[in-house]
């Protein structure tokens, strides 16, 4: 595999950024209340098709490109990752984080109608497999390895249903998307999950079910593309599904932690990097 190396001060930006994220973080997530479970009528109930009538999340876009960080998985070997629109779109300079100090360019391909992009880059790692089904189930968990605050780690979470994401501002769109309540995270983790945004939702298998795109803290929900919104994104752009191999044993919330640094060490999920003009 070959990456062409970023000059330092591009790293070294995206690590203040971080530091900057991690202590607003901090006091909006301070007191937050516990995520409820899933209703006991509803727990593994088919999930439908999405429906005008689900309840809508607005979000408000700035029109004004900031720089930041978030996260990206691999979904071709030769070069192609996923991340969440919001973390790329408008950058002057977007990169995948490959080691310290050290990163490659990447050209973002913007979903116009999703909360979703293509990163294309110069040399790749191995595939995440997509499992871009229907059939999930109220209830059913979801991992999201990436990194919150700028630093590895990962959260949990089950399956509460489906939401309507409503963007205003840039790039304003309505699109359907799946609300989870979060369960669990990284020991230590407080405060927002700010930088998680892109992280692959992982099910047990180790299949990529949903992007994760945002969070509401006071809440404990972390909210995930839908899986038709992936499968159409790669579809108009002529990708095929990966059909690599999931994780290397079912993930479980005793062991995703270490599957994460599993996947992280082996940059099948990677960090990203946004500098804005």
């Amino acid at each position: 595999m070959h990456f062409p190396r970023l000059p330092d001060w591009l790293v070294y930006a995206a690590v203040v950024v971080a530091l900057l994220l991690a202590a607003i973080g901090r006091q909006e997530r301070a007191d937050a209340p516990p995520p409820p479970p899933p209703a006991p009528e509803l727990e593994g109930e088919v999930l439908g098709p999405a429906s005008p009538f689900d309840p809508a999340v607005e979000v408000e876009v700035s029109d004004k490109t900031q720089p930041g960080i978030g996260t990206a998985f691999s979904v071709a070997d030769d070069g192609v990752w996923i991340t969440a629109r919001h973390v790329v779109e408008g950058c002057r300079t977007a990169a995948v984080v490959v080691a310290p100090g050290r990163g490659v360019a990447a050209k973002v391909h913007i979903d116009p109608s999703g909360e979703a992009a293509l990163l294309i880059t110069d040399g790749g790692a191995p595939a995440l497999p997509l499992a871009l089904r229907g059939g999930l189930r109220r209830g059913e968990r979801a991992y999201h390895p990436g990194y919150p605050q700028g630093s590895p780690g990962e959260a949990t979470s089950r399956l509460l249903g489906r939401e309507t994401l409503v963007v205003r501002g840039r790039g304003a769109r309505t699109e359907p998307v799946l609300v989870w309540a979060e369960t669990g995270r990284t020991d230590g983790l407080d405060g927002s999950l700010g930088g998680l945004s892109g992280a692959p939702a992982l099910d047990s298998a180790g299949r990529v079910i949903g992007v994760t795109v945002a969070e509401s803290p006071r809440r404990g929900r972390i909210y995930t593309t839908a899986p038709e919104t992936v499968a159409e994104m790669l579809g108009a752009s002529g990708r095929p599904l990966p059909a690599a191999a999931g994780a290397s044993a079912p993930i479980t919330p005793e062991n995703y932690g270490r599957i994460a640094d599993e996947l992280r060490r082996n940059l099948r999920i990677a960090q990203v990097v946004c500098l804005a003009d």
